[in-house]
């Protein structure tokens, strides 16, 4: 294979030189080019941070019953622990996120991971209520941060037409991160049946994220991000590290600046702020990326957190009736097992919505997956007709397994995907950011409430609805919707 050279390279744009494929030695163009040690290497460390966010959050629904039981935690304060990581994420996305705008994507991809393994080493040795909650919001500070980071550090880091798929396929360690959080929690009250055993489960995230900040050092910062803040020949050998090869293609990096860019000219002049997200045709996309992605999370963490809870309920093992130490891990070690079955089809939904992305649309997929959760969550619902026969409980797992399932192949995935892709450069950590802070405000009070709600209204009722709020998300979907599948980065913001 050889590459045809110019004596004066063509300069392009960061994108153009992202997307371009070599030539055989006859001229005919590769169908795509090879991703290059470099890329697949962000990929992998953008992993970490949806890795850790299932972790944390998943565990925590194993890890509340025994803290509850250590700190003598009110059904409020038990609330409020399992609110506060995604409190922490909802002012993290924005108030850090945005910050990749200002000082660069690499820098922001750094400091969240380290403050992120602070806070898991203080969580370890926490010895008391009010600092457990300071760690995990702090803890959530960083994974909210890594929301608009991770998706921009991959997404301005490959070709157009594989963005949909790598970007889902990191996104979909969320549900690996579940999967393991709670196996994890399961194992670990096996090993060591205590009350302080919520510690441990934690403590084996550490040695994994501090790996993980040491190898986000070596990768180089955005290209997109350098050109719009005019930092040319910056860009262009960051730009160079990041396409190095062998044999090497291009040989030679000449990118075009933002003057002859006209939409990164308008950024840099007047769309660098938060009110561009209100303005002409960037507000559809603030509001296309910000409120199903709100009502998802309703769903999303009500059920993912309290999947325990609600399973110990139904299937009669509520941890409120336990008579000792041993009954409270044996309930809690029950419900991780189911919850941890249900968690499989999280990843049966993201590998389903990494091969259809590109293929059939975000927004077809975002649609049929709200109406697949608002289906399994009514078959949930109406399980609890059924209470204590067989056929109620498979209709009850069967729900769960759909809801779980329709999530990740549809709004779970795509609202993510979504909301990194419809903003301009510029302004696309602001976008992001806010929409995943915004979307964590349906997350927030749900975890809050919760429990209060489960008591006070009941599971059916709870249950019906979640299926009200995911019909919403299909509807909003559908009236604001934005197709970005293939869309060049670059051109994002164009009539």
């Amino acid at each position: 294979m050889s590459v045809p050279t110019a004596k004066q390279p063509e300069r392009k744009s960061v994108q153009a030189y992202i997307d371009e494929t070599p030539f055989w030695a006859d001229g005919t163009r590769v169908a795509s080019a090879p991703m290059t040690p470099m890329q697949w290497r962000i990929w992998g460390l953008a992993t970490a941070g949806k890795f850790f966010e299932g972790l944390v959050v998943f565990m925590t629904g194993v890890a509340l019953p025994l803290m509850e039981k250590e700190f003598g935690l009110s059904t409020m304060e038990k609330g409020g622990a399992g609110a506060a990581p995604l409190f922490g994420i909802l002012i993290g996305a924005s108030a850090l996120g945005s910050m990749a705008d200002r000082f660069g994507r690499k820098l922001m991809f750094i400091a969240e991971m380290i403050l992120f393994v602070l806070f898991l080493v203080l969580l370890f040795y926490t010895p008391s209520y009010p600092w457990l909650v300071v760690c995990l919001f702090s803890m959530g500070l960083a994974l909210g941060c890594d929301y608009p980071t991770a998706h921009m550090v991959i997404s301005e880091s490959i070709p157009s037409k594989a963005r949909g798929r790598l970007v889902l396929s990191a996104f979909g360690f969320q549900a690996v991160g579940a999967l393991v959080g709670t196996a994890v929690g399961y194992l670990i009250l096996y090993v060591n049946p205590q009350i302080g055993s919520w510690r441990w489960m934690y403590g084996t995230a550490i040695l994994p994220a501090v790996l993980v900040v040491l190898g986000r050092f070596s990768i180089p910062d955005s290209g997109h991000w350098l050109i719009c803040r005019r930092r040319i020949e910056q860009a262009e050998r960051e730009v160079e590290k990041l396409l190095r090869r062998n044999p090497p293609y291009p040989r030679t990096i000449k990118l075009l600046g933002p003057e002859t860019q006209t939409d990164e000219q308008e950024s840099a002049k007047n769309q660098a702020s938060y009110a561009q997200l209100f303005r002409g045709k960037t507000r559809r996309a603030t509001i296309l990326a910000s409120f199903p992605w709100f009502l998802q999370d309703l769903g999303t963490y009500g059920i993912g957190i309290f999947t325990p809870t609600i399973l110990a309920s139904i299937l009669g093992h509520d941890t409120h009736y336990t008579r000792n130490v041993a009954d409270l891990i044996h309930h809690d070690m029950m419900a991780a097992k189911g919850a941890a079955l249900l968690d499989v089809l999280l990843l049966v939904g993201i590998v389903g919505a990494v091969f259809l992305a590109d293929v059939v649309g975000r927004i077809r997929l975002q649609v049929a997956g709200f109406v697949g959760c608002g289906i399994g969550l009514a078959m949930a619902a109406l399980s609890l007709n059924l209470e204590g026969t067989m056929g109620g409980t498979l209709l009850l797992f069967a729900g769960f397994m759909l809801f779980n399932f329709m999530n990740n192949l549809g709004p779970n995935a795509m609202t993510y995907l979504i909301a990194g892709e419809v903003f301009p450069t510029a302004v696309r950590g602001k976008g992001a950011g806010l929409a995943a802070s915004f979307s964590k405000v349906g997350a927030v009070s749900v975890a809050f409430l919760f429990p209060l709600l489960l008591a006070d209204l009941g599971t059916q009722t709870l249950l019906f609805i979640l299926v009200g709020t995911s019909l919403a998300g299909a509807l909003l979907t559908w009236i604001f919707r934005i197709e970005t599948a293939g869309v060049n980065l670059e051109k994002v913001g164009r009539d």
